[in-house]
C-alpha cells in the first residue's frame, strides 16, 4: 500500500479579528501519498497560499492537524519547523532565488553544508541530480549564464537536494515561456514518480495539470473539486467511465508517458 507523506486534517485557517476577520481555510481534508504530484489550482485569494505554507509548516493552521509521514507537525515550535523544512521538505519558487555568485552544483551543495552532509556523500548527490535533471555539464555555470529554465531545473536541484518527503512548488513556471514551463513541470513529476516523493504544484496554468495526478481546486478557502487527472484522460479517450474498464486497457501511468515523449 503507498504510504501518505501529507495528510491536512480539518484545517482552518484565520487572520485577523472581529470585523476585519478572514477565513483564508475552512475545514480542508487532503492526503497526499508517495509518488504523487497534486495541481493546486484557485483565483487569486482563493487560499492557495496560505495552504501551501501550513502544508510547509511556515503557518500555524487555527484549526485541524498537519500530519508529515504520520509525524504530527501542527504545533510545532519555531526552531524545530525550521529543522523540519531543511531535512524533509524542498521548496521551489516563483523564481529560481539562486543566489548569484553560486554555481549550479554549489547551489546544490550549499544545501547539504546547512544539513551538515559529508562532502563527498553531497557532492556524489549533487552530480547525480544535476545529471538526471540534464544539467550535468552547466554546473559549473553561474546564474547569470544560465536561462530561465536552466535556472529553474536549478531550483529543482536544490530543493531535491535534502532527499525531503514533500516538494512544495509555488507557481514555478510564472517566469518562463510555455514550452520551458512545460518542461520544468515534467522534470518536477519525473523526479516526484521515480523518487517516490509527494509533491503540490500551485499553478495558474491550466495547460500544465495533464502532468500532474490529481487537481485539487479551491475557491473562497474551501476545496471545491479533486479530479483524478489518469482516471479522467482514460475517460475521455475510451468513452467509458474508470470503472467499467478492464485492466488491461487502462492508460499508461503519468510517469511512462513522460519518459516515452
Amino acid at each position: 500500500m503507498t504510504k501518505t507523506i501529507l495528510q491536512l486534517e480539518n484545517i482552518s485557517k484565520t487572520f485577523g479579528k472581529g470585523e476585519a476577520e478572514v477565513n483564508a481555510l475552512v475545514d480542508v481534508n487532503l492526503e497526499l501519498k508517495a509518488g504523487e504530484l497534486l495541481a493546486l489550482v484557485g483565483p487569486s485569494g482563493s487560499g492557495k497560499s496560505t495552504m501551501l505554507s501550513i502544508a510547509g509548516a511556515l503557518l500555524t493552521p487555527t484549526e485541524g492537524k498537519i500530519w508529515l509521514d504520520g509525524d504530527d507537525i501542527t504545533n510545532l515550535g519555531e526552531a524545530e519547523r525550521t529543522n523540519l523544512r531543511l531535512n524533509r521538505m524542498g521548496f521551489i519558487f516563483q523564481g529560481s532565488n539562486l543566489v548569484s555568485f553560486l554555481s549550479g552544483r554549489d547551489q546544490l551543495l550549499f544545501i547539504a553544508r546547512m544539513m551538515g552532509s559529508k562532502n563527498g556523500e553531497a557532492e556524489k548527490r549533487a552530480d547525480w541530480l544535476l545529471e538526471s535533471l540534464g544539467m550535468g555539464k552547466r554546473g559549473k555555470h553561474y546564474p547569470e549564464e544560465m536561462s530561465g529554465g536552466e535556472r529553474q531545473r536549478i531550483a529543482i536541484g536544490r530543493a531535491l537536494m535534502n532527499d525531503p518527503d514533500l516538494i512544495l512548488a509555488d507557481e514555478p513556471t510564472a517566469s518562463l515561456d510555455s514550452q520551458r514551463g512545460r518542461q520544468v513541470v515534467q522534470l518536477l513529476a519525473e523526479q516526484v514518480h521515480d523518487q517516490e516523493k509527494a509533491g503540490i504544484l500551485v499553478t495558474h496554468d491550466e495547460r500544465l495539470i495533464d502532468l500532474c495526478d490529481r487537481v485539487v481546486r479551491i475557491a473562497d478557502g474551501r476545496i471545491d473539486e479533486v479530479k483524478d487527472i489518469e482516471a479522467e484522460q482514460g475517460h475521455i479517450l475510451d468513452g467509458s467511465a474508470p470503472d467499467q474498464r478492464q485492466a488491461d486497457q487502462k492508460e499508461p501511468s503519468l510517469i511512462g508517458k513522460l519518459l516515452h515523449r
